[in-house]
């Protein structure tokens, strides 16, 4: 039974609740990513001359007819062929998302950082007794 007590205490902690709730986010943020990409990215990247980029492929070995996706050029027997358009995508995808993500860091550190100087800033309230003995002079002024 401890075993059931320490595992639901690890739960309650919070450490798995916002595992999950990063896990979710990410999935999200993935989702996103990557319609940002095909939608906004590869459209510029095809201004370039491509217009998808993710079937972008170098035959180094064989004879591979010209326009094909690159899932039917890989069928084509003893073609040996290089897809870097695939693991471009994938690299611009995961630049994105490191971005994405150092933003939202920085900006959480900027708030963690603007309210430790509030705190810091703000003097901290007097000491009861303090307040007290004020309490007693002003009733005294006022006779």
């Amino acid at each position: 039974m401890s075993l059931l007590r320490e595992f639901r205490e690890f739960v309650g902690e919070g450490n798995a609740m916002d595992l999950a709730v990063g896990v979710i986010i990410g999935s999200a943020m993935t989702t996103i990513l990557k319609s940002f990409v095909d939608e906004m990215v590869v459209p510029l990247t095809g201004m370039l001359g491509k217009t998808d980029f993710a079937n972008s492929y170098l035959v180094i070995k064989g004879v591979v007819a010209d326009g094909l996706p690159l899932t039917e050029a890989r069928k084509v027997t003893g073609a040996v062929i290089l897809g870097y358009g695939q693991f471009a995508t994938v690299l611009i995808n995961t630049l994105i998302l490191a971005f994405a993500v150092f933003m939202v860091v920085h900006s959480l550190r900027k708030m963690k950082k603007k309210q430790a100087e509030e705190v810091a800033a703000a003097p901290p309230p007097p000491p009861a007794q303090e307040v007290l003995l004020s309490e007693i002079r002003d009733l005294l002024k006022a006779r």
